[in-house]
C-alpha cells in the first residue's frame, strides 16, 4: 500500500491540529504555512476529514479548523481510512470485503494469506499511534535536537518514523 499525499498531507494536518489541540481554531493558512502544503490543497483534505467527523470548522475572523474529538482518541488509521479508503495491501483482503468483486482465485490463492497478515499488521499499526502520539513524538525529537525547532510541525516532521515505533512513543497495545 503506497500512500498518496492525501493521506500523508492530511496525517500532517490533523497532527498539526493535535500540536494546537488547547488553542483556538486554526486558520487553515497556519496550517500550510507551517506544513509547506498548498492552501488549497488542504481545504480540499479538511472537507473529508470534516464530513467524516475528524475535524469541525469554524467561521468567521477567529474561525479555522480544530480537532472534533481530542487527540488521543484520533488514530493514524482513522485518518489514513478517510482520505485513503480502506487499509490494505491488495483488494482482496480490503478491509472493506464488499467493494471486492470476487476473485476466482481468491479461496484457494496460496499468497493472499500473507496479504492478510500485512494487512493486518498495517492496520495493527496504524491503529496503534495517536495523534497524541505523534506530538509526544515530536516532542521527544525536539528535546533530542532532531525535530521542528519552533514548537510545531514542520514539512517532513518525522511523521513516518513515528509509525515505526507503535509501541514505543506511547502507542497504544
Amino acid at each position: 500500500m503506497k500512500l498518496s499525499t492525501k493521506g500523508r498531507y492530511g496525517l500532517l494536518a490533523c497532527y498539526d491540529l493535535a500540536c494546537h489541540a488547547e488553542d483556538a481554531p486554526v486558520p487553515l493558512k497556519a496550517v500550510a504555512e507551517r506544513q509547506g502544503i498548498s492552501e488549497s490543497y488542504l481545504e480540499q483534505l479538511m472537507g473529508s476529514l470534516r464530513r467524516a467527523g475528524l475535524v469541525r470548522s469554524s467561521r468567521g475572523s477567529q474561525g479555522g479548523y480544530a480537532l472534533a474529538r481530542r487527540p488521543e482518541d484520533v488514530t493514524v488509521g482513522d485518518v489514513i481510512r478517510v482520505l485513503e479508503g480502506p487499509i490494505a495491501p491488495v483488494e482482496c483482503v480490503s478491509e472493506d470485503g464488499a467493494a471486492f468483486q470476487h476473485c476466482a482465485k481468491t479461496d484457494g490463492c496460496v499468497t493472499r494469506y500473507i496479504w492478510e497478515k500485512l494487512r493486518d499488521s498495517m492496520t495493527r499499526v496504524l491503529d496503534s499511534i495517536s495523534l497524541a502520539d505523534l506530538v509526544l513524538e515530536a516532542r521527544s525529537r525536539e528535546e533530542r535536537g532532531s525535530g521542528a525547532e519552533d514548537g510545531g510541525p514542520g514539512p517532513g516532521s518525522g511523521v513516518a518514523a513515528a509509525g515505526e515505533q507503535a509501541e514505543g512513543a506511547g502507542g497504544r497495545p
